[in-house]
């Protein structure tokens, strides 16, 4: 029988042992110790339970422990849990390439299944470098991408991540050189006009000859600012590509399925793009799952070239379980109410941060779809502000100067009530 560790235990073989995500081992702040989740609650090991704002960091589309995601994994690990993607196929990965061609924009029909969101949009550049590179055009080895983008933690993604305000800018002597523009000035509900995209437009008069692609986050830079910008912007930038000949990488790992109000957020701007990156809620949160869409144009590209073949395999491609359980989450999707749960939880987020605009410590609030942002002045002490989060009774997980949530769609108006008057209350004691 396994021995159970108590909440003391746990927390010391932790602290020994375990490196969470941008941590360091001598933080001050100790991490909360978990023991079951369901629907939009977090257990703690002390018997707390949180309303969780985070959907896991925008994955938990249908709250926690949903029981038919439950069963399609259940089913599937009968039968085999793994298998290798290299000469063999199954029908949830060929199930799950179907449902993406048929519910993303119009052209993208080859699909690349990945371990991660950051894997995923490394694939994009790679296939963007080697699309090139099999045309006989090696000079084009930049990727042109917007300041205030994020798109991974790995090399590649870091090196079009901002270079300055971004997360890896200790890392530039050994990052890949890009090009970096202005980041979109034109917020989303702004009047667009051509000054918005003046400084790429010169870039790419200047530059288009040695650029594979440009890539950024349709609509909403997340990371880099919760950054909500003009539909219209986005469609020029696609004109731009396509006069340039450029292509055109929308990473929507954090955007798509249905997060801004749009399946994928570059419906806005109605573009279809060159590459297109999913991940995170692709499984609805329940394992790691991620892909890369791409056209005929692209993979017939690639195919001609000297290799014949696209230069990318992952151990654990395509793995059985979570393609089964990424069309269990995207069946309950599809067929489910999605646009009306978003859209009511941008009237209740929108109602309920609203107040936080009279606090003085505060720059701006913002809501789009089931994404909302309090802006503050200042960057943000975590060790103060997440246990009071905590005390709340809510899961918030600040960043820099946002406090921000992005609930999973199920929730109810009474736990979004609870969760931004939370937030206020925080924000106010700051």
């Amino acid at each position: 029988m396994a021995t159970i560790l108590t909440e003391e235990q746990i927390l010391e073989l932790d602290k020994k042992h375990v490196w969470h995500p941008y941590s360091s081992f001598d933080m001050s702040l100790a991490p909360f110790p978990v023991v079951s989740a369901d629907g939009v609650r977090l257990t703690l090991k002390d018997g707390r339970q949180l309303i969780d704002g985070m959907a896991s960091w925008w994955s938990v589309l249908h709250g926690y422990n949903h029981p038919v995601l439950k069963a399609a994994a259940k089913d599937q690990i009968d039968n085999m849990a793994h298998v290798m993607f290299g000469g063999l196929t199954h029908e949830p990965a060929v199930k799950l390439c179907k449902t993406l061609v048929d519910i993303t924009p119009t052209g993208l029909n080859k699909v690349f299944i990945s371990d991660s969101g950051s894997v995923a949009a490394e694939v994009a550049i790679k296939m963007a470098f080697q699309y090139w590179i099999s045309q006989g055009q090696k000079q084009k080895n930049k990727i042109i991408t917007v300041r205030n983008g994020y798109h991974g933690d790995t090399f590649i993604t870091m090196s079009v991540s901002d270079p300055e305000n971004g997360m890896h800018h200790m890392f530039d002597n050994v990052l890949m050189e890009h090009i970096f523009v202005e980041a979109p000035q034109c917020m989303f509900d702004d009047v667009f006009s051509e000054h918005h995209v003046q400084d790429l437009k010169q870039t790419l008069v200047e530059k288009s000859d040695s650029i594979a692609a440009m890539i950024l986050e349709p609509i909403v830079q997340g990371t880099g600012g919760m950054r909500f910008y003009s539909p219209a912007y986005l469609k020029r930038v696609s004109e731009l590509c396509d006069e340039f000949n450029v292509l055109l990488i929308c990473d929507e790992i954090a955007t798509g399925f249905g997060r801004t109000g749009k399946l994928f957020a570059c419906e806005y701007a109605d573009i279809s793009p060159d590459i297109l990156c999913v991940g995170k809620a692709l499984t609805g949160g329940f394992m790691s799952l991620a892909a890369t869409l791409t056209t005929d144009k692209v993979a017939k590209g690639i195919s001609e070239g000297e290799a014949g073949v696209f230069m990318h395999g992952p151990t654990f491609m395509a793995n059985p379980l979570a393609c089964s359980v990424a069309n269990a989450s995207l069946e309950l999707l599809l067929q489910g109410n999605w646009q009306a749960l978003v859209s009511n939880l941008q009237k209740q987020l929108l109602k309920g941060l609203l107040p936080a605009k009279d606090l003085e410590q505060v720059a701006d609030v913002r809501v789009l779809g089931a994404i909302g942002v309090i802006e503050l002045h200042e960057p943000v002490h975590m060790p103060t502000v997440q246990p009071m989060f905590v005390e709340e009774g809510i899961w918030v997980r600040p960043f820099g100067k946002l406090v921000y949530v992005l609930p999973p769609f199920v929730m109810s108006d009474e736990d979004v009530a609870s969760l931004t008057a939370g937030m206020v209350r925080v924000v106010g004691r700051i």
